[in-house]
């Protein structure tokens, strides 16, 4: 009998699908069966106007913040599309959220100058403290994203311009497998892993579109406090939640749901 904390139990991964490999990698490598249905698909803004301008506009700003990889991998676009190069953040204070965000940035050729040690929004705020006090920032970031970084900073005295680099959306093909998945064909997965608001409430609209609910026991696992909050507010409590708030703690919350 295998002794690996998953082995015969069956995870739904709801990343998007350029992101779930490294997730559906480390639970695999637990014994446990994956199963792939994105909740999201990262998709261009409805105009990339704005970040544009703000890339082509530089000087003006003394910092720069990122909430998440997608949004270093659509500034990364439209520098080759712009033809901005690194050198030009060369007066720019950078800010990030996440460990995946600030690797994608040095990946870039960037370098974060704050990094919160959790995933959360609030974390940040508190982190850059009165750095940016007067300062002007750009914040690039999803489409409809809270709003609370640029909220808390304004109160305390920054110019925080928003722009949107990139849009989340339901991927079409996923109502199908969805379907399947929890049709009487298919094994139920035990967990769910939620890594954003965004895939819980897509995934719960991903649920009414293709006319199915999820199924009594199936567990719902967070990768921190916000997403935990978003799936109680939709009254689905979460087994468990990710500490540290990456994907090895949502990895262990995953174990921790399961034991």
């Amino acid at each position: 009998m295998s002794k690996l904390p998953l082995a015969g139990r069956t995870i739904l991964v709801t990343r998007a699908r350029h992101q779930a490999g490294q997730l559906s990698e480390k639970l695999r490598a637990l014994g446990a069966e994956v199963v792939e249905i994105p909740a999201i698909e990262i998709v261009p803004p409805a105009s990339y106007a704005e970040l544009d301008e703000a890339l082509m506009n530089l000087s003006q700003y003394q910092w720069l913040i990122v909430t998440s990889a997608n949004g270093v991998e659509a500034l990364r676009a439209r520098m080759l599309e712009l033809e901005v190069g690194v050198g030009d953040f060369s007066h720019v204070k950078i800010a990030a959220v996440g460990s995946a965000t600030e690797w994608a940035l040095v990946e870039l050729g960037l370098k974060a100058a704050v990094t919160p040690q959790e995933y959360v929004a609030e974390s940040l705020v508190e982190a850059l403290g009165d750095l940016v006090d007067g300062k002007r920032a750009l914040l690039a970031r999803a489409a409809a994203a809270r709003d609370v970084i640029p909220d808390a900073l304004r109160a305390r005295g920054a110019r925080v311009e928003v722009v949107d680099a990139y849009r989340t959306v339901i991927p079409v093909e996923s109502v199908t497998a969805i379907r399947t998945c929890f049709g009487t064909s298919g094994r139920v997965p035990d967990a769910a892993t939620f890594t954003s608001s965004s895939t819980v409430t897509n995934f719960l609209n991903l649920l009414r579109e293709a006319g199915v609910e999820a199924p009594k026991g199936l567990r719902a696992v967070s990768i921190g406090p916000i997403t935990s909050r978003t799936l109680r507010e939709h009254r689905w409590a979460p087994a468990a939640e990710a500490d540290p708030h990456d994907l090895a703690g949502l990895v262990e919350a995953v174990v921790r749901a399961l034991a």
